[in-house]
C-alpha cells in the first residue's frame, strides 16, 4: 500500500531539512520501497562542470533513508556503497528509487538506483540500515487504530 502525504510515516521523512534544501522531492512510499527526485541545480557542479557526485550520493541517500524508515521504526545508515556508470548535466532530473532486499529485525538491506526522467541509469547503489527498535512518529501524528484493527 502507497503511504499518502496525509501519512505520518510519510509526513515526517517528506520534511526532512536537508532533503528539502537539496530541493529533494519524496513522491512514493511504502514499506520498503520509495522513489524521491531532485532537478540538479546549476550549483551542484563540480570543477569540471558536471553534477557533483555528491550531489547525486545525496539524492541516494534520501531514497535510501525514505525506505529504511518506511515502517515507521527509527532506522539509521551502517553503510552505502555507489557506482557511478554515466554522467549527467545540470537541469537533468533525477529519480532514486531505493528497495528493499531483505528485512531484519534489526537491519535491513537495500538496492537503490538513479536514472534520469528519462530511464538512464546514472548510478546504482547497495545500502545497509540498522533498526533503532522504536517509532519516530509522534504518538500524536500515530493514526488511530478502529476496534477491528487492534484484532
Amino acid at each position: 500500500m502507497t503511504k499518502q502525504a496525509s501519512d505520518p510515516v510519510f509526513l515526517k521523512i517528506s520534511q526532512d531539512p536537508f532533503a528539502k534544501w537539496m530541493g529533494i522531492e519524496l513522491q512514493e512510499l511504502r514499506p520498503g520501497y520509495s522513489r524521491v527526485a531532485m532537478t540538479l541545480a546549476p550549483y551542484m557542479v563540480n570543477f569540471h562542470g558536471i553534477p557533483h557526485g555528491g550531489a547525486i550520493f545525496s539524492l541516494a541517500d534520501a531514497a535510501f533513508a525514505a525506505a529504511g524508515n518506511s515502517h515507521g521504526q527509527k532506522a539509521v545508515a551502517l553503510s552505502m556503497t555507489i557506482n557511478y556508470l554515466a554522467a549527467t548535466s545540470p537541469g537533468v532530473r533525477l529519480v532514486a528509487e531505493a528497495e528493499e532486499l531483505r528485512k531484519g529485525n534489526r537491519s535491513g538491506f537495500y538496492q537503490i538506483t538513479v536514472k534520469t526522467e528519462g530511464g538512464d541509469l546514472i548510478a546504482t547503489c547497495q545500502a545497509v540500515v540498522h533498526r533503532k527498535g522504536e517509532s519516530f512518529v509522534e504518538k500524536t501524528m500515530q493514526p488511530q487504530m478502529n476496534a477491528d484493527e487492534r484484532r
